[in-house]
């Protein structure tokens, strides 16, 4: 029988800053603020900390946040690349570390200053990367252009429609409302103001597309027998994925046979060959949600539907509490924050230990996914 990493390890604590759109302190304070705070709500010393795992776009790294947290002597660190991509991965990669004796206590961690820093685009003095030469100088700039690229070829193949879309808008928003730490927390959605909003990138409006948000979160990750001696009930780490397709091509992924069979398709089918359960036995999800379109998308990648049948699955409540898949149940990227789908990790551990501010009853299983567009990840947890 082949190793796995089914249940080996445990998410023993959890932190975060303050969401907003923008902060006084700089990446490297909010990093260490998030850090220490997981490593309290684990019980767990600084100095204990021997691995560490970020994105590679993380702006603060392990040599700097190591000496600033007091942690000791580090023996395994690693960087997973692709923006939002890499945020399952994080914990993927630690995970293994920890299960293989490489490390004892991980963490993971995405600090950053979207809210008031630059657009990453919007450096033109470096040389555009390979796939943006393809892209750029066609008028496709900005992610949300190349999304919306995809979701009118969703929408002619499909029939998929901006009320689908809205469903999605609303669910994230809906949940942000209950949820104080949200930068949506008090600001409700209608479908006339979803409606009305300004274009982004047609046909992706105002409210298809993320916030801006500054922040950090972190986790901690132990071994299965440490976290039972552990202060917070372990959410165990159940299975993991990467997921890179054939021919793929970042956002647009016009070179695949099919663009719209991205790299959650490819994560899915490793990640439930590994796992114990599948799709019809996940009690929450939190699917990544830099824009509306990629729910649906990622809902017919890891099998809750169809092929084309994303989009009506979003129908009558089904991503609310109570429906057939309640989804981002902190208000996601759309209407909690964004920082790269972190906070959707730290969620999917909130519901299953039972604190979320928008309990699913008796959620024993969570879906968690990385950005679908590029190459991405994913993990299941479980109670």
């Amino acid at each position: 029988m082949s190793a796995t990493l089914k249940d080996a390890t445990a998410i023993v604590g959890i932190g975060q800053t303050a969401f907003a759109k923008q902060l006084v302190e700089d990446e490297k304070t909010l990093a260490c603020r998030a850090i220490l705070a997981a490593l309290e709500d684990a019980g767990i010393a600084p100095a204990e900390v021997d691995a560490f795992a970020s994105y590679t776009m993380e702006d603060t790294d392990e040599v700097e946040i190591a000496k600033a947290i007091g942690a000791g002597d580090v023996t395994f660190f690693s960087k997973v690349g692709y923006g939002g991509g890499g945020s399952c991965a994080t914990v993927g990669h630690l995970a293994a570390a920890v299960a293989t004796g490489q490390a004892n206590v991980g963490i993971a961690w995405r600090s950053r200053k979207r809210g008031s820093g630059p657009r990453p685009w919007k450096n033109t003095r470096a040389q555009l990367p390979t796939p943006a030469q393809w892209t750029r100088p066609f008028g496709l700039l900005r992610p949300a252009d190349e999304i919306a690229m995809l979701t009118r070829r969703y929408m002619h193949e499909y029939g998929a429609t901006r009320d689908h879309l809205f469903n999605v808008a609303l669910a994230c928003r809906n949940r942000a409302n209950q949820n104080p730490a949200a930068m949506m927390y008090e600001r409700p959605l209608t479908r006339e103001m979803y409606m009305t909003s300004r274009w982004i990138s047609e046909p992706l409006c105002l409210f298809d597309n993320c916030l801006e948000t500054d922040g950090a979160l972190a986790v901690v990750i132990v071994s299965a027998d440490r976290a039972r001696d552990c202060p917070q009930r372990p959410v165990y780490v159940h299975s993991v994925a990467q997921g890179l397709p054939s021919q793929h091509h970042g956002m647009v992924n016009y070179w695949n046979e099919d663009p719209l069979s991205g790299p959650s398709w490819a994560a899915a089918q490793h990640l439930w060959k590994q796992a114990d359960f599948g799709p019809e036995d996940v009690d929450v999800a939190q699917i990544y949600d830099a824009f509306t379109p990629l729910i649906p998308l990622s809902l017919e990648g890891y099998g809750f539907c169809g092929r084309g049948e994303g989009a009506a699955y979003t129908e009558g409540g089904a991503l609310e509490i109570g429906g057939r898949l309640p989804l981002n149940t902190s208000g996601g990227g759309l209407s909690e924050a964004y920082v790269h789908g972190f906070n959707l990790i730290t969620e999917g551990v909130k519901q299953l230990r039972g604190s979320s501010t928008a309990q699913v009853p008796d959620a024993a299983t969570c879906l968690v996914t990385a950005g679908e567009g590029v190459p991405t990840s994913a993990v299941l947890l479980r109670s």
